[in-house]
């Protein structure tokens, strides 16, 4: 159950980090600083599936999953990585400041618009099994 916390934790942070201009540029940059740590337990939380995968002999759709997973974390961190390079509070915050801009900023819209595509495949191929963990956890309560 506690995964199926971080993972909603995780897309509903998502949503509210995607649209700075209900948060304010400020909030969306201390919040993207959060979606990237709750991602990164998420991704820590399913190692254990993808070494799964990995194992699994021939099997296209399990190095799919695994070639989806590299590309998402690969994403996530250009997204943080480069919204950090154009942040006008965290890095001042801290007493730093990027230099480029104009490099950062066009990375920071176009990995943004990647990584939400990759994560519509990821929620769509995962809806399944995130439902079969919410039925099993909620027999394990109703015990």
């Amino acid at each position: 159950m506690r995964v199926l916390v971080v993972d909603a934790l995780a897309l509903v942070l998502y949503i509210v980090v995607s649209l700075p201009a209900m948060t304010g540029v400020g909030a969306h940059e201390w919040l993207g600083l959060g979606i990237g740590l709750v991602l990164l337990v998420h991704g820590a939380q399913h190692v254990d599936f993808a070494g799964h995968l990995l194992t699994s002999r021939g099997a296209w759709r399990a190095k799919g999953r695994i070639l989806l997973d590299a590309a998402l974390v690969l994403s996530v961190a250009v997204v943080v990585l480069s919204g950090l390079m154009e942040s006008g509070t965290v890095l001042p915050a801290f007493g730093f400041y990027a230099e480029g801009y104009y490099f950062w900023g066009p990375l920071h819209a176009a990995s943004a618009k990647v990584l939400l595509a990759l994560l519509v495949v990821h929620g769509a191929l995962n809806l399944g099994s995130a439902w079969r963990l919410a039925q099993r956890a909620r027999a394990k309560e109703d015990e």
